[in-house]
């Protein structure tokens, strides 16, 4: 069976001459060949922003593309006519896609409506600091350009806990909304600032049942549309759990097929924190492991100074790999994005290696690692160069990284690992070592059924061949701050 890997196919100033949905129809045969199984592709649904919105401001979840709402009838991406032939492209190329979605705000209100609410401290948001206040806010969604189709459904103030601008007084600030379910938050799995329900735009209450049922017959809805193979959940740690819980098991029933989760709990201090995740929603979905990706920073930051025999510590990758999505960085972590921990390009192939070659997590490859990007904002200009090494990593992952595998994390600056390979891959097995400090070598074992044979660095950074000794050993190398990949080589 082929290794699952995933591509990240957008990044948050996309803006090449093709608009993504043509660009990922075109690209499908080339990322299949690549090895790519899985596409993640970016929020689909009308923003506030119309054709410029990146898709996070969620305005209307039944609109992909198709009315003329927001002063746009396309999305940034495209129309839903263009989303959908990419997606029968993907498929067409067996590569599933995953659909980002985003529940824990809506964004671009149609209509304001007087409503009652408290004024909260942003830095504790359990702490009330104003008295009962009526306030104009933009909590009314008609969707007047959709007039009713797909669904009649009218979102108001009723359908949130908070919101962030008061129209009236033209005041920024958080206000806790005070409703039939109550005055302040939900419980949800997240306790940074008192409470991390709210995040921003107009926060959904999902104590409305009304709420609940609409969401899942979009899910549905979307579903049935676009044939879709699995979602990306975004911001789940500032969502009730029991939702996400019901709303998944809404959608594997009544999809009637396997469907993949993949849910974003953006932590860097506590791998306890994702494991009580997954123990509040009984394993149901995967996570980003962002701790891993927190490594990935402090050692491309730190060089030979950072202990490579911790990088795997107090990750999900290490602690429950069966529902750990790995990856180097994304559309948050990239420059100028209010998350931006951008892996220093040194450091790059060997997080790569790590994410692509390992038994643990499923990876996803971030688009500026294959195509670049260029890009300017508030006047500051960004080129992100495409990772070289990327397709072989990715050639050897899809070829050759099977087998069990036995680490040798035994050095503060150099550390390798074995895969043993199997017999459904022909010449599988590789050796991986990598350094951060000087030129390196490791003697590791690799399986006496190499005995005899050569092995070479498919990255060509070495140039000497490897021969394995009758105990399935062999002396492997790399140079310095790199990483070497040593595959079998074929006559």
């Amino acid at each position: 069976m082929q290794n699952q890997t995933l591509i990240q196919y957008f990044h948050w100033y996309y803006n090449e001459p093709d608009n993504l949905w043509t660009k990922a129809k075109k690209e499908a045969k080339n990322l299949a060949s690549m090895g790519i199984t899985g596409v993640w592709l970016p929020p689909a649904c009308k923003g506030s922003n119309g054709g410029y919105s990146i898709g996070y401001d969620i305005y209307d979840l039944f609109d992909l593309g198709e009315f003329d709402q927001k002063n746009s009838i396309p999305t940034k991406y495209g129309s839903k006519e263009q989303y959908i032939a990419a997606i029968n492209e993907f498929h067409k190329n067996g590569i599933n896609v995953l659909a980002d979605t985003i529940f824990n705000h809506k964004a671009g209100g149609d209509e304001v409506e007087k409503i009652k609410v408290r004024k909260v401290n942003e830095e504790d948001r359990n702490e009330f600091i104003s008295e009962d206040m009526e306030i104009e806010a933009w909590t009314k969604f008609t969707f007047p350009g959709r007039a009713g189709k797909y669904s009649e459904f009218i979102w108001d103030y009723k359908c949130f806990s908070g919101v962030d601008y008061a129209e009236d007084i033209k005041e920024t600030a958080i206000y806790a909304i005070q409703n039939e379910y109550g005055e302040g938050w939900e419980e949800v799995p997240s306790k940074e600032l008192g409470n991390y329900d709210y995040l921003m735009f107009n926060d959904i209450d999902f104590r409305n049942l009304a709420v609940r049922e609409e969401l899942k017959r979009w899910g549905k809805w979307y579903f049935d549309n676009c044939n879709l193979d699995g979602f990306r959940l975004d911001a789940v740690k500032h969502i009730p759990a029991e939702f996400l819980v019901e709303w998944i098991d809404w959608m594997k029933k009544e999809c009637q097929r396997e469907l993949f989760f993949v849910a974003e709990n953006w932590n860097i201090e506590s791998v306890e924190e994702l494991e009580k995740y997954i123990e509040i929603t009984g394993g149901k979905t995967q996570l980003f492991d962002s701790l891993l990706h927190h490594n990935f920073y402090l050692a491309s930051k730190a060089g030979k100074e950072y202990d490579l025999n911790c990088i795997f510590e107090n990750t999900l990758a290490h602690r429950n790999p069966l529902l750990a999505v790995t990856f180097v960085d994304n559309h948050d972590s990239q420059p100028m994005q209010a998350l931006e921990s951008f892996i220093e390009y040194w450091f790059r192939p060997l997080a790569y290696a790590m994410i692509l070659l390992r038994e643990a997590g499923i990876p996803c490859v971030f688009y500026t690692d294959v195509y670049g990007a260029a890009y300017e904002d508030n006047g500051q200009k960004v080129e992100l160069v495409h990772l070289a090494e990327l397709p072989q990593l990715l050639k050897v992952r899809q070829s050759f990284a099977y087998g069990s595998q036995i680490d040798y994390l035994d050095h503060n600056n150099c550390i390798g690992w074995t895969r043993a390979g199997d017999d459904e891959h022909p010449n599988s097995g590789i050796a991986v070592l990598m350094s951060n400090g000087n030129e390196g070598f490791k003697e590791m074992e690799i399986g006496k059924h190499f005995a005899g044979k050569t092995f070479v660095d498919i990255l060509e950074r070495r140039g000497e061949e490897v021969v394995i000794s009758e105990e399935g050993l062999g002396e492997f190398y790399c140079e310095a701050g790199s990483v070497s990949v040593w595959v079998l080589k074929v006559e």
